[in-house]
């Protein structure tokens, strides 16, 4: 039984998010603030954090920085804000879905088991990749370029990841966000765009960051070197 952590300072929402997750066979977890969400996390180690951003103590975005600084857990979003920007910056700090209040709990659920099928998907123990003095480890996180380890994101890991799995093939903007950040709507393209600048940033300290393509036009492809 998946846990989720619910974290909404709204009782009555809160409510009836336990009640319904829990109607749909989700073992529920409740926080009505930043502070004690990031205390349950480290006691209960949820499989899924479902975050308002309006919170007291601590903001939504400042407790999704600090659990990525320590986890990969899915996190989605629930906020009564709806603005490109917001989306953005959840989305850049490491979240995996977005969702706007008002919303349908039938929706909420689906979205909820999609992220779990994903992550579960993609975080089998023992996936390695290693080619042209490039390893990732995807069990451990961790990715070296000649035996230095490069410090990545979740996301810019979850990107690359991706993309070395699927070399030569070209991939747009919007596809990168269903594959990678599993939330697809209009004006987002921009933070695939960041998170490749970051990741061509940093890949570029051992020098591969040539490795992926820009396809204009297009998107993106993972070409390595020759």
């Amino acid at each position: 039984m998946a846990i989720i952590l619910v974290v909404e300072d709204e009782e009555s929402v809160r409510e009836l998010l336990r009640l319904y997750l829990e109607k749909e066979g989700f073992q529920v977890e409740l926080a009505s603030d930043g502070e004690e969400a990031l205390k349950k996390m480290s006691r209960i180690s949820p499989d899924l954090v479902l975050l308002d951003l309006m919170l007291p103590k601590k903001d939504g975005w400042e407790v999704c920085r600090e659990i990525r600084k320590t986890s990969y857990v899915p996190i989605i979003m629930l906020t009564a804000r709806g603005e490109e920007f917001d989306k953005v910056l959840g989305l850049e700090l490491g979240a995996d879905d977005y969702v706007a209040k008002p919303f349908s709990p039938r929706e909420l659920v689906a979205r909820i088991k999609a992220v779990l099928r994903r992550f579960n998907a993609s975080s089998g123990g023992g996936k390695t990749w290693e080619a042209l003095g490039l390893r990732i480890d995807y069990e451990a996180k961790k990715v070296e370029i000649k035996g230095k380890e490069i410090n990545l994101t979740p996301k810019e890991f979850e990107l690359l990841w991706f993309l070395v799995n699927h070399p030569q093939r070209v991939y747009t903007r919007e596809q990168l966000l269903e594959y990678v950040w599993g939330y697809d709507f209009a004006g987002d393209a921009r933070t695939v765009d960041t998170h490749i600048k970051r990741l061509r940033e940093k890949l570029s300290e051992g020098g591969i960051s040539s490795s992926i393509k820009t396809v204009w036009g297009y998107g993106y492809k993972f070409e390595p070197e020759r």
